[in-house]
């Protein structure tokens, strides 16, 4: 099989695609077909050695996949040979082949194609884990999400409209404010050319209840002055490469709250509810509410072109690799 390699930490342009021998499953593994891999930032991340977690080189990237099961190793009775299923492998899923946990395979509607599949378990489900377990959004409140034309961002303006919140996309440019407000977001700010503190102020003067932020810098302070009494923050990551340092005072004027969002590690540690909310998302998506928007797929050559346009924030929607 052919898969990207990164040998060393460093620049994406350093990855090469090789041939590897095909894997094989042992007990409670199967081995998947890849048909497309979500393209997400922490793979760029580790690419470059980033990352939270270094992992011995050489490796190859990708945690989200989508594919047919072709193997099946000793005791995995959940999961048929020629089922069609979404997986977070962990790493090895820019390839054209991966070998994963039986338990970490789901499987999915055959409505849904496979380009939508493979970037749909990452984003959709750190938004619904994010909005649904950690914020506990309510119908009739009011969702910021800033980055809200990217792959998370995206994800959350639709799931927040599916449950029933008033969503403000905001956004760095005028395009990407359209498609998040083709999307089902009710209120549009383009943050690059005009002030978002007083845009909320003049838009949402209640304030807002929760902020959805996968961006970071100078936006996180902006957003929680706009947020409104009880208003919860939802530090999902810093797209923008700025680690923001947020005054304290914010929160207790307001009596708000700033929660982490580790989505990664809370499937680990909460298998069956990560399984209850991706059975929650195919649920809704045969229910045509929510349309993951596929923005680009690249041929698994072209690895350094999807990464580069998710790390430079250029993707509109999910960017994937198709085999």
């Amino acid at each position: 099989m052919k898969a990207v390699i990164c040998k060393e930490f460093g620049p994406i342009e350093n990855l090469v695609v090789e041939d590897m021998p095909d894997p094989v499953p042992g007990p409670g593994e199967v081995v998947i077909d890849i048909k497309a891999a979500g393209v997400n930032f922490p793979d760029g991340l580790m690419v470059r050695g980033e990352y939270q977690m270094k992992p011995p080189r050489p490796f190859t990237p990708g945690n989200e996949i989508a594919g047919v099961v072709s193997a099946i190793g000793a005791g995995v009775t959940t999961l048929a040979v020629g089922q069609r299923v979404v997986s977070l492998c962990g790493m090895g899923g820019f390839a054209e082949k991966v070998c994963t946990a039986a338990e970490r395979a789901l499987p999915i509607p055959d409505s849904m194609d496979f380009n939508t599949a493979g970037g749909l378990m990452l984003v959709y489900g750190t938004s619904l884990h994010a909005l649904q377990n950690k914020a506990k959004l309510k119908p009739g409140e009011t969702l910021l999400v800033l980055g809200a034309a990217g792959g998370v961002g995206l994800a959350a303006v639709e799931l927040g409209v599916a449950m029933g919140a008033r969503v403000v996309a905001a956004a760095s440019t005028d395009e990407k404010v359209a498609l998040a407000m083709a999307h089902g977001a009710s209120i549009g700010i383009n943050y690059s050319n005009s002030d978002l503190k007083s845009e909320l102020k003049r838009l949402v003067p209640q304030g807002v209840d929760v902020v959805y932020d996968p961006v970071g810098g100078a936006l996180t302070e902006a957003a929680v002055r706009g947020m409104g009494w009880g208003g919860r923050l939802l530090v999902i990551g810093f797209a923008n490469g700025e680690i923001p340092k947020l005054a304290l005072n914010l929160l207790l004027l307001r009596e708000g709250e700033a929660i982490g969002v580790f989505w990664g590690a809370w499937t680990q540690r909460d298998p069956a509810g990560h399984a209850a909310n991706i059975a929650r998302l195919m649920a809704w998506f045969e229910a045509g509410k929510i349309k993951p928007h596929v923005g680009g797929a690249y041929p698994l050559t072209q690895v350094k072109d999807a990464l580069a346009d998710v790390m430079q924030r250029r993707a509109h929607g999910k960017i994937v690799l198709t085999a």
